[in-house]
């Protein structure tokens, strides 16, 4: 039995893996502590709130006594930080927030896992530390890390603190680095399901540039799946590449998206591109496959047609999410394009 503080487990991936270790492995405890900023949502969890071996508690990642509190209190042996500001363009408009949340809450809690001697923590990091790749070509676990944006900056700090407390005070980690996410509970600003809602209510659906970036999509299931195996089998002080296999570019995804719905292509807008985009992302998840015996299962002719059927399906929940502080947002970030 593992007792495991998961961190930011009210977001998007982080409530899909305490919806999976709840459901598949439920003997484990997981103390959910999540901040509850406007990408956490308790409704992801409404079917586990009253599980007798799910405990949420409201807090801040950069709160080391609380973190220090919790570990005390239900004797934990794990922290999964899933804990991140991890939207590039608001990356772009608030760096300092994301270096907050991103790099401070980390430290805080690498310091909590040394005090208290954990037996691992695993650091939820993602492809975009890599930089960004041209037409050919795979990121793999040693490919330099590069970033280009505000988050993939501190991203990759995180990283680099999470490797610095393991070689300076024997901390026992792992890294994980995964490709693009998509699936259910995820928050309407990143291009999926901005997409979708936007495609559902006859809106525009803004498309930066020639809108033939490319990305390596993973669904969400198969990213938990993963992490749930580098917890049980990997060696500590190894990174491990998580992707889907899955390479798309952006556009094409859209029109899946529209075909999905019967919408017109004439949706589509093309806008101005965001600043330092980068062009590519490719995951060579080789290593993870061999030697963690892991692989994505879901295809992304698959995935996508869940990920909408479950919006779809999920109205009000869109509907919950994209009401006040968003409509600001999505103003601020597409309007003058």
């Amino acid at each position: 039995m593992r007792k495991i503080l998961v961190t930011g487990g009210a977001g998007f991936i982080g409530s899909n893996f305490v919806q999976m270790v709840l459901s598949e492995h439920p003997d484990n405890l997981i103390v959910n502590l999540d901040k509850l900023t406007y990408a956490g949502n308790l409704k992801n969890l409404a079917e586990f709130m009253e599980h007798p071996n799910h405990k949420f508690i409201k807090g801040d990642i950069c709160d080391g006594p609380l973190v220090e509190k919790l570990i005390d209190e239900y004797q934990l042996d794990t922290i999964i930080n899933f804990a991140a500001e991890s939207h590039v363009d608001r990356s772009i408009t608030e760096p300092k927030l994301f270096i907050e949340t991103n790099v401070t809450g980390t430290l805080a809690l690498l310091e909590a896992a040394r005090d208290k001697n954990l037996e691992r923590f695993i650091q939820i990091s993602t492809d975009e530390v890599y930089g960004s790749l041209g037409s050919e070509g795979k990121f793999t676990e040693q490919t330099p890390v590069s970033p280009n944006s505000p988050y993939s900056a501190c991203k990759a700090g995180a990283d680099h603190l999470v490797q610095a407390f393991g070689r300076t005070w024997g901390v026992r980690y792992n890294i994980t680095r995964c490709s693009n996410n998509y699936g259910p509970y995820q928050f309407p600003e990143k291009l999926i399901p901005l997409m979708i809602n936007n495609a559902l209510n006859d809106k525009e659906l803004p498309v930066y540039g020639d809108g033939l970036y490319v990305r390596d999509w993973l669904y969400v299931n198969d990213h938990c799946t993963a992490v749930w195996q580098v917890l049980q089998k990997a060696p500590p002080g190894e990174i491990y590449n998580i992707g889907g296999c899955n390479e798309k570019a952006n556009l094409e995804v859209i029109n899946q998206i529209l075909d999905r719905l019967g919408k017109p292509k004439s949706l589509i807008k093309y806008v101005a591109d965001r600043p330092g985009h980068d062009r590519r992302y490719a995951i060579d998840a080789r290593k993870i496959i061999t030697e963690l015996e892991w692989r994505p299962v879901v295809s992304f002719e698959e995935g996508i047609i869940k990920t909408i059927d479950w919006y779809v399906q999920n109205q009000p929940w869109l509907d919950n999410v994209v009401s006040g502080e968003y409509q600001k947002y999505y103003e601020s970030m597409y309007k003058d394009r």
